[in-house]
């Protein structure tokens, strides 16, 4: 009797590290039914005739924030273009539930300055229908959508659920709070999340600058809502940190709550100009954990984490100029027209302002930190020598003439990149350090996340496109090793322990790939979400097939209609 699918001589990267080979794959069902090479399986309903072509297993992608879009967006954007079949939210503390109906506009305020999802989409997209955590999963259990969604409960509505005002204000946790934050982290355990996330890093705040809720909470409060997942017995830890003093200020308590548990703890690791080196202690520190039995691991992105400025984003090097605020309300038509004013242009670029010097260091100081961003393929390990101010002086003009015209070309739609993070060498060479590491973990796309600012959610496709095929400004990474990282290695952090790998009784989440031709559009901002709200999206092109369960859901980087994913509950 013949298969549903054969995905016939592929070039099989499947997922475990192993060396690619070319191979016969079979799908029936949901499940992946048979590997056998090249050439050798026979009859099918369907046969793709996949010689040449890259097949991988789907990507599973560990740091998202589609808390809220999953509620309304089926295809999940932009991680269904690239590839995912398998999303986690609930990252950084932050998330809708539980949640008590007076406190959902404080929510979504601070969703949008957390994590730079516009208010006015979460406000008119959210239909809300939940109190407790275990409800918020029936909600997502209801919808269709293209992939497959895990999420965790999030410390900042929990903490507010349950403290209310004084939660908000960070103010201490009395006993009576711990065991209630400890019961409904419990509560949603066992309801299918699959972990607790917090934060604590100062970056993230309120809408009034405050710090959200949790970045202070002490050790007490911290291992007392450990304690939950040790009764459960699953479970992850995950957290932002403040990265400079992550060795100090962390550690000890990560110890403790990894010892506490015995499931996994996952602390963001980036690099901060501040304090470049600091990842190397906490590399040791990962070694000396691991050596110990404590499963701490550290969640890494792919690349420095920075902003595509542009004049439709939420931030841009002009803002902080007298001449641009004055017109900055303008519709991006009329805006493009005041700044083609000859005088304007020449206060752009001429004058410094009288701010007591923020323009100085903001802007003008930085602007060897800033690259055009002049293709599709955003080169994300760019040279100093390219820089906006090199270029500028290469050319003899003033280097906020450079900025100023890209930012006006492509009818105000030119982008300029400035990274803030794993960049403090000028290169790549911490992200590949750390990537190499074995106790990290491929993480921090933050897809669905940092709208008018950001466009990480296309990581999966970038690992493949820069660390295995395009690098030139170091060592490249094996591909076997990349698709490891974003597979079978991830699904395993959360204990998904049904795909990750194309191998017989695994499920059939696959990508099948032109990897000569993989790469990018050019990103663009939209106004998609609800409300018209904005968010910068990049999309994906060489995906041949993406399939979710034995569905085919991508098809030559389109989507089918096919809506064959589901919520995951941990522990079912």
């Amino acid at each position: 009797m013949g298969h549903d699918l054969v995905i016939r001589n592929a070039h099989l990267v499947d997922g475990s590290g192993d060396a690619g080979r070319v191979a016969d794959v079979a799908v029936d069902g949901d499940t992946i039914s048979a590997v056998e090479p090249g050439g050798t399986l026979g009859s099918a309903t369907r046969i793709i005739d996949a010689d040449g072509l890259l097949l991988t297993p789907g990507f599973v992608d560990t740091h998202t924030h589609y808390d809220a879009q999953a509620t309304w967006d089926p295809y999940v954007t932009p991680s269904g273009w690239h590839g995912v079949t398998t999303v986690m939210m609930g990252n950084c503390g932050v998330g809708f539930a539980p949640s008590a109906p007076d406190q959902h506009e404080w929510l979504i305020e601070m969703m949008e300055s957390v994590e730079d999802i516009p208010g006015t989409a979460l406000s008119a997209g959210l239909q809300w229908g939940w109190v407790s955590y275990p409800e918020y999963l029936d909600a997502l259990d209801h919808l269709p959508r293209v992939m497959d969604i895990g999420s965790q409960i999030g410390h900042c509505p929990l903490r507010v659920f349950v403290m209310g005002e004084r939660g908000a204000a960070n103010e201490p946790a009395t006993d009576a709070d711990i065991v209630e934050m400890a019961r409904l982290t419990e509560e949603a355990l066992l309801a299918g999340a699959f972990g607790f996330s917090t934060s604590r890093t100062p970056i993230h705040r309120t809408k009034n600058g405050d710090l959200i809720p949790g970045t202070v909470a002490d050790e007490r409060e911290l291992l007392g809502i450990a304690a939950a997942i040790k009764r459960v017995g699953r479970g992850l830890f995950q957290f932002a940190p403040e990265h400079a003093v992550v060795p100090v200020a962390e550690w000890p308590w990560m110890r403790k709550v990894a010892a506490l548990t015995g499931q996994p703890v996952s602390v963001n690791l980036n690099q901060p100009d501040q304090a470049p080196d600091v990842w190397r202690e906490v590399l040791q520190l990962l070694d000396e954990a691991h050596a110990d039995g404590l499963p701490i691991v550290a969640q890494v992105a792919g690349r420095s984490i920075g902003i595509l400025y542009c004049l439709q984003g939420s931030i841009h090097p002009l803002l902080f100029h007298p001449a641009y605020q004055e017109i900055a309300a303008l519709p991006l038509h009329e805006r493009l027209s005041a700044l083609a004013e000859p005088e304007r242009r020449r206060r752009i670029i001429e004058d410094v302002p009288d701010d007591g010097g923020f323009f100085q260091k903001a802007v003008l100081n930085n602007l060897g930190r800033i690259w055009c961003v002049d293709d599709a393929n955003i080169d994300y390990e760019p040279a100093a020598d390219v820089s906006v101010a090199a270029e500028a002086a290469r050319r003899g003009v003033p280097a906020m003439q450079l900025l100023l015209d890209q930012l006006t070309s492509l009818d105000g739609n030119g982008m300029v990149y400035a990274p803030f993070f794993n960049y403090s060498y000028g290169d790549l060479s911490f992200t590949e350090a750390v990537t190499r590491h074995p106790h990290t973990r491929m993480g921090l796309s933050d897809g669905g996340a940092h709208c008018g600012a950001i466009c990480d959610g296309g990581m999966p496709t970038f690992m493949l496109t820069h660390w295995t095929r395009d690098r030139t400004r170091g060592p490249k990474l094996p591909l076997e090793y990349v698709v490891h990282r974003q597979t079978s290695q991830t699904a395993a952090l959360y204990g998904i322990a049904d795909r990750g790998v194309v191998a017989p009784g695994m499920r059939a989440d696959l990508n099948l790939i032109d990897y000569s031709r993989l790469g990018f559009d050019a990103p663009r901002m939209a106004y998609d979400l609800p409300a018209n709200g904005r968010r910068l999206v990049q999309k994906a092109r060489g995906y041949v097939g993406t399939w979710v369960a034995g569905v085919q859901t991508v098809d030559h980087d389109e989507f089918t209609g096919a809506f064959p994913g589901r919520l995951l509950r941990a522990g079912r």
